[in-house]
């Protein structure tokens, strides 16, 4: 899993990057809610990991923020010094997947990673695999294949690959794809989703030759269109 740590602690902080890299994740570190705020709408996270008191805000409004603002079921472990049973109820009941007291354990810390990476797992796999003409959609996996190809796709590129193939033929506009596929405010000015629709044009290679058309509609949005195969000899 992509796990993001939000700790100013920066001993603290190194410590649980290392145990969770010894297993096998991939770690992204800050130390403060602003840069992880500003980085968060466009990253990959599959698991938060967010301690209670930060120099510059709090990790419940953080969370708070992830659920309202961002819309945003990423899973949320906190790791805190605050041990009060009206702290714990309180950030379960705003949306903490799990709750654990400094000093943490580390062979208990990865056992809750794992318990949660289980049942991200297992949501995943009760979705049945999707074919759209030459493509396949694996969402257990979170794999797009072209002919039987794996294509190389981050997890906001897979999750706007099948958010575009499930609405072919649609005129989708920047909002719906921020809202549906960010899970992001459509007031946002961000050039967030026209950068990466270019990068399914190509990676996808979505274009007339191979019977698809990736159309950007003027003050509108986008449309992803299946091509009719032209007749052979036909001018």
């Amino acid at each position: 899993m992509h796990i993001a740590i939000l700790e100013d602690d920066r001993h603290q902080s190194e410590a649980m990057a290392v145990w969770m890299q010894a297993a096998g994740h991939e770690v992204t570190a800050f130390f403060d809610g602003a840069s992880f705020k500003s980085a968060f709408p466009e990253a990959d996270f599959d698991l938060l990991v967010l301690d209670w008191v930060l120099p510059d805000t709090e990790g419940i409004e953080i969370m708070e923020w992830i659920r309202k603002e961002q819309q945003s079921t990423t899973p949320v472990i906190f790791i805190t010094q605050r041990d009060s049973e009206e702290d714990i109820v309180l950030a379960l009941q705003k949306g903490a997947d799990d709750y654990m007291i400094k000093p943490v354990k580390p062979l208990e810390m990865l056992a809750r990673l794992t318990a949660i990476g289980r049942r991200i797992k297992s949501a995943q796999e009760s979705e049945s695999d999707l074919r759209f003409g030459e493509f396949v959609v694996i969402p257990s996996s979170r794999v797009i294949e072209k002919n039987g190809e794996k294509l190389d796709l981050t997890h906001k590129e897979f999750d706007l690959s099948l958010f575009l193939l499930k609405n072919i033929g649609r005129l989708l506009s920047r909002s719906a794809i921020l809202e549906n596929v960010w899970g992001t405010k459509p007031d946002l000015n961000t050039r967030t989703v026209d950068t990466h629709i270019s990068r399914i044009r190509n990676k996808l290679d979505l274009n007339p030759n191979n019977g698809w058309k990736l159309s950007a509609i003027y003050q509108h949005g986008y449309r992803l269109e299946r091509l009719e195969p032209q007749a052979k000899g036909a001018s």
